[in-house]
């Protein structure tokens, strides 16, 4: 049996149990997270009992979510828990009744990117300047500045 046949995703029910190393281990400014996070459903992926990865999951209108906010811990990273979260993510927009699920990523953020293009989405849109104008601090990953905000989706 591999870890992955151990994982389960489920909803924080209890909003004292977020997440939140792993939540701004994806989004580095808690004030940017308190914007959607009490609107949002978070659910967390655990193995064993633990706590491997999270997403949180906005409904925008009744065609429309938005994956707001994933995460996988490090340490167990590369092992296809990340597309799992995708996956079930994109399962819950349809339950719901949405016809696209869309996310935005920044432009440094390449091993995000790779997930959501490896999973399906297509890039929808540009938002130029958006890390410049909404975080304080600047963002540097994988030696690029985070400065765009690409937008993808996927229509169903």
């Amino acid at each position: 049996m591999s870890k992955m046949d151990n994982l389960v995703i489920q909803l924080v029910k209890n909003r004292n149990e977020l997440p939140w190393e792993l939540l701004l281990f994806a989004d580095p400014s808690r004030d940017s997270i308190k914007k959607y996070i009490d609107s949002s459903e978070i659910y967390v992926a655990k193995i064993n009992g633990k706590i491997v990865g999270e997403y949180a999951l906005l409904t925008r209108s009744k065609s429309k979510v938005e994956l707001m906010n994933i995460a996988v811990d490090e340490k167990q990273q590369g092992k296809g828990i990340g597309e799992q979260l995708v996956f079930d993510a994109i399962i819950k927009a349809k339950n719901k009744g949405a016809n696209k699920i869309e996310v935005g990523t920044g432009n440094s953020s390449l091993a995000p990117l790779a997930l959501y293009k490896k999973c399906g989405f297509k890039i929808i849109g540009i938002d130029k300047g958006f890390f410049s104008r909404n975080y304080k601090e600047e963002i540097i990953e994988n030696g690029i500045k985070c400065v765009d905000m690409i937008r993808l989706a996927i229509d169903f």
